[in-house]
């Protein structure tokens, strides 16, 4: 199974970039994360509905064909841990390739978010999009560890 995060977004400040960097380096290969970054549009008189439809059919051009597609949304549903890696040991059982999706600014366009065979909620705070970015790729990390039976987690 290949994991591929389409991310909105190509300009984080560097102290994402390299947390990011750092667990997608420690991800083992049959976990691979491929990271997809998506520019973002223009805000400059338009509408929350029209940046989000134009970034939706970014991310739709660089979904991998055949991949499960999953929706980062706030109303998404909140997962532990635990559940998160329960989900990735049914994925990687299913062989499918997975698509994690991060929007913009705005969030995801309702159809793409209708397309999302799951959507995830990372919290129901509001994050930072950079923030965002490093909480998903470090508990993919922590996720795939306690597959691996690797004490990085403590239950």
């Amino acid at each position: 199974m290949k994991l591929t995060l389409l991310s909105v977004g190509d300009k984080l400040p560097a102290w994402a970039n390299t947390a990011v960097a750092e667990y997608l380096k420690r991800m083992p290969r049959e976990a691979r994360v491929d990271l997809v970054e998506i520019r973002p549009e223009k805000r400059a008189g338009q509408s929350p509905d029209s940046i989000k439809t134009t970034e939706a059919a970014r991310l739709l051009d660089k979904l991998p064909a055949g991949a499960r597609l999953v929706a980062l949304d706030e109303h998404g549903r909140e997962v532990t841990t635990r559940e998160l890696a329960d989900l990735l040991a049914r994925w990687m059982a299913d062989g499918r390739d997975v698509a994690l999706v991060i929007g913009g600014a705005d969030g995801l366009a309702p159809g793409l978010l209708d397309k999302a065979e799951a959507k995830l909620s990372l919290s129901r705070l509001t994050l930072p999009h950079a923030l965002a970015r490093v909480l998903l790729v470090e508990q993919l990390y922590r996720a795939v560890s306690l597959l691996n039976n690797h004490p990085y987690h403590r239950e």
